[in-house]
C-alpha cells in the first residue's frame, strides 16, 4: 500500500470512529440515512436576496417581514375567496407586525376572545400548508422554544379526519384563548411563517451610510441563523474604521455628516462628535456647526488619504494627490494641463510646504476619534458579526453572489493586480482580498488597515470598481471634473459569454448559475434593467436607499430563488409601519419572472444536498463496517 493510500485510509477510519460515537447503534444509522434520503426529494426552500440597504430600517423591516411578497401569495392561495380583500390585508398586517397589530386591536377594543381564536386558526393554516417543503426537526427548529411542543401539537392535528380530531384541536385553540397567552402565540406562529416563507438570506453588501439605521437593521438579522452577507465597499469602510484606520474613520465621519446622520454615531454607536464640532466651530465661524465640521473632516481626510497612498505605491493612485496640486495664493488647481477654481479660497489647516501634515488639532480629534471608534461595543458587536457571517464573495447553489464588480479589462480579460511583489487576477484576487480583510480585523496592522480604505475607494478594488473623485465634487465647481471612471466589468456584463467565463472561474456551472450582485443603482426611470446578458446577471441595487429614489424612480430590488426557478421584485413604494398598521397597507411591486424551471429543484440538487450525499455514503461505510464485524456497534 502506497503512502497515499494508507493516509487516505486513515482518514476514513477517522471519520467512522468519530461517527460511531454518534451513531452507537444499526438502528440509529438505520434512522438517520431514512431521513437523510427522505430529504434529498423535497423542495428547495426560499432564497431571499437584498442588497444596498444604505440604513433604511423602515424599509428593510416591511421587506423582511413580508418575504418579498412570498407571505401574501401564500395567504392569498391557502384562503382565495374565503376571505375578502380586506380581510386578508388585514391578516398580513397581523403577519408582518404581530405586536403592534394586537396591540392597536387592544387599544381599539377589537380584541375578543373570538378574534383571537379566529387569527390563530388562520395562522395554524397557513403554516400547515407552507411547512410541506421541511422536516419536522427544521419546522421544530423555526419554532419559538417555548411554544415549541404546543404549536407541534396543533400542526398534527388533524381536524377534518374525525371528530375526535376536530374536538381536541379545538379545545386547545379554546386554552390558549381563556388562559390569555393568544397574543403570544400569535407572535410565534408569525416568527414561524417568516421562517417557513423564506429559508436562507442572503445580503448583498452595503448596510452603512445615508440611511439612518443600519445598526437597527444589524441588530434584526443577528436574531436569524440562516443567512450569508458579501461586504459591500460602505461595509469595509466601518469595518476598516474599527479595526482603527484613520483614512477610514474620516470617510466615516464625513459620510455621516454630510447626509445629516449622526445619530448612528452618537446615539448608535456613542461614537462622540464634540471636540470636532468645538475645532470646526473655531477655524469655520461663518459656517453653521454641521458643515464647519463637515469641512473640517474633510480636510483631515484629505490629508490622511494621501499618507496612505504615499505609504503604498502599489495602490497605484498616485494621481489622487491633489493638496500639493493646488496654487494656495489664487486658489486654482490644475488638473490634467486645466486649470480649475476652487470653490473657497480658504485652507486653514493646510501647510502648502507639507499639505498632507495633520495640525496638532487635527492629530489630537484623530486620537479621540479612533478612540472611540476602538472603545465602542455596540460597534464591535456588529463588526465581529460581518466578519463572521459576511465575506468577499459567496458560491450558493450555483450563483456567484458578490458586491461590487470582478476587476477586468476591456478586452474582456481579468485585470491583473499586483500586491507584494505578487500578481493576482479573477478568483484568486477576490480571495487576496479576503484574506486582507480578515487580517485586519485580527492583526490592526497598518499595511492590513491601508488596504481596507483601499477596497472602500481603489480603483481595482471589487467593492469599489470606480475611481473616486471625492477631491473634485469637494472642492472644484466644474462638474466635469466629477465623472467617476468605472471598470470595464460593469460593461461586461452584458455580455452572455463574459458571464459564463466568470461563473466557470469560480467553478460554478454556467447553464445554471447566475451573477447577482449590487452596487450600482439601476437607473428604472432612464430605461436601464436589472437583468443583464438574458438573465446571466442580475443586480438587485434598485435604490432601496431613499436619496437614490429620484435617481432610480423605484423604492428598489430584492429576488426570490424557489424551487421553480428566480422571481425579480421592482418595489414602487414601501408602507411605512405606521401606515401599514393603519390603513393594512403592503409594498406596491412589480413581480417579473427571470427563470421558470419545468420541474422542482429538491434539496438533492443544492450545496445542502450535496453535503448530505457525503454524510449518506459516510453513514453507508460506517453501517458496511457493523455488518462486516469490522467494528462493534453498542448494544
Amino acid at each position: 500500500m502506497t503512502y497515499a493510500s494508507q493516509q487516505a485510509q486513515g482518514k476514513k477510519s477517522k471519520v467512522l470512529r468519530l461517527l460511531a460515537e454518534k451513531y452507537p447503534t444499526k438502528e440509529s444509522v438505520y434512522t438517520k440515512l431514512i431521513h437523510l434520503q427522505a430529504m434529498l426529494v423535497l423542495p428547495k426552500g426560499i432564497e431571499h436576496f437584498m442588497s444596498d440597504l444604505h440604513g433604511e430600517y423602515e424599509s428593510f423591516f416591511h421587506i423582511l417581514n413580508n418575504c418579498s411578497g412570498v407571505i401574501r401569495e401564500k395567504v392569498d392561495y391557502v384562503f382565495g375567496a374565503r376571505l375578502t380583500d380586506e380581510e386578508k390585508a388585514e391578516f398580513c398586517t397581523l403577519i408582518y407586525y404581530p405586536k403592534e397589530k394586537v396591540e392597536r386591536m387592544r387599544t381599539e377594543r377589537k380584541n375578543t376572545p373570538e378574534w383571537y381564536r379566529i387569527q390563530l386558526a388562520r395562522l395554524l393554516e397557513l403554516s400547515k400548508l407552507m411547512s410541506y417543503k421541511y422536516t419536522m426537526a427544521k419546522i421544530r427548529s423555526f419554532i419559538p422554544k417555548r411554544y415549541e411542543s404546543v404549536i407541534l401539537e396543533l400542526m398534527n392535528t388533524r381536524p377534518e379526519a374525525d371528530n375526535a380530531q376536530f374536538v381536541y384541536h379545538k379545545r386547545l385553540l379554546n386554552m390558549i384563548v381563556q388562559i390569555d397567552s393568544g397574543a403570544d402565540f400569535i407572535e410565534a406562529f408569525t416568527v414561524l411563517i417568516k421562517r417557513l416563507a423564506v429559508e436562507h438570506l442572503h445580503i448583498v453588501g452595503d448596510f452603512f451610510d445615508r440611511g439612518k439605521r443600519p445598526d437597527a437593521i444589524l441588530d434584526m438579522l443577528m436574531e436569524r441563523s440562516a443567512l450569508d452577507i458579501q461586504w459591500g465597499n460602505h461595509d469595509v469602510l466601518w469595518m476598516g474604521a474599527a479595526c482603527g484606520s484613520e483614512a477610514c474613520i474620516a470617510n466615516v465621519v464625513r459620510n455621516n455628516l454630510r447626509y445629516n446622520n449622526t445619530d448612528v454615531l452618537e446615539k448608535g454607536y456613542a461614537i462622540g462628535l464634540r471636540p470636532l464640532s468645538l475645532f470646526a466651530s473655531h477655524i469655520y465661524p461663518d459656517e453653521n456647526p454641521l458643515k464647519a465640521s463637515e469641512k473640517a473632516i474633510t480636510m483631515i481626510m484629505f490629508k490622511l488619504e494621501g499618507q496612505v497612498i504615499k505609504r503604498n505605491l502599489c495602490f497605484q493612485m498616485e494621481n489622487r494627490l491633489l493638496l500639493d496640486k493646488i496654487d494656495y495664493k489664487s486658489a486654482c488647481i490644475n488638473l490634467h494641463g486645466k486649470r480649475y477654481e476652487l470653490k473657497s479660497p480658504y485652507f486653514p489647516t493646510v501647510d502648502p510646504a507639507d499639505p498632507y501634515r495633520l495640525t496638532e488639532e487635527e492629530a489630537a480629534i484623530m486620537r479621540d476619534l479612533k478612540s472611540y471608534f476602538l472603545e465602542s461595543e455596540p460597534l464591535k458587536r456588529h463588526i465581529d458579526y460581518l466578519y463572521k457571517k459576511g465575506s468577499i464573495y459567496t458560491c450558493y447553489n450555483e450563483n456567484l453572489i458578490f458586491h461590487g464588480c470582478i476587476p477586468m479589462n476591456e478586452d474582456g480579460s481579468f485585470t491583473e493586480v499586483v500586491f507584494g511583489g505578487k500578481p493576482y487576477k479573477g478568483r484568486e484576487y477576490l480571495d487576496f482580498t479576503d484574506r486582507c480583510a480578515r487580517r485586519a480585523y485580527v492583526y490592526h496592522d497598518q499595511e492590513s488597515l491601508d488596504f481596507m480604505w483601499y477596497l472602500w475607494c481603489g480603483r481595482c478594488s471589487p467593492l469599489s470598481g470606480r475611481e473616486f473623485k471625492t477631491f473634485e465634487r469637494a472642492m472644484i465647481e466644474d462638474e466635469d471634473t466629477w465623472k467617476e471612471p468605472s471598470d470595464a466589468y460593469f460593461k461586461l456584463v452584458e455580455d452572455e459569454e463574459i458571464c459564463e467565463m466568470i461563473l466557470k472561474e469560480f467553478e460554478l456551472n454556467p447553464q445554471r448559475g447566475h451573477i447577482i450582485n449590487g452596487h450600482v443603482p439601476v437607473k428604472v426611470k432612464k430605461g436601464e434593467s436589472p437583468i443583464k446578458a438574458g438573465g446571466k446577471a442580475i443586480v438587485i441595487d434598485g435604490g432601496f436607499c431613499r436619496a437614490y429614489h429620484n435617481k432610480t424612480g423605484i423604492a428598489g430590488y430584492t429576488l426570490i430563488s424557489n424551487s421553480r426557478g428566480l422571481r425579480l421584485l421592482e418595489h414602487q413604494t414601501v408602507a411605512d409601519v405606521r401606515t401599514a398598521l393603519k390603513e393594512n397597507k403592503d409594498i406596491e411591486s412589480v413581480s417579473e419572472t427571470i427563470e421558470l424551471q419545468s420541474c422542482h429543484t429538491t434539496v438533492g440538487d443544492t450545496d445542502e444536498g450535496k453535503n448530505i450525499q457525503e454524510e449518506i455514503t459516510d453513514l453507508y461505510n460506517l453501517l458496511l463496517a457493523y455488518q462486516n464485524g469490522i467494528m462493534k456497534p453498542q448494544d
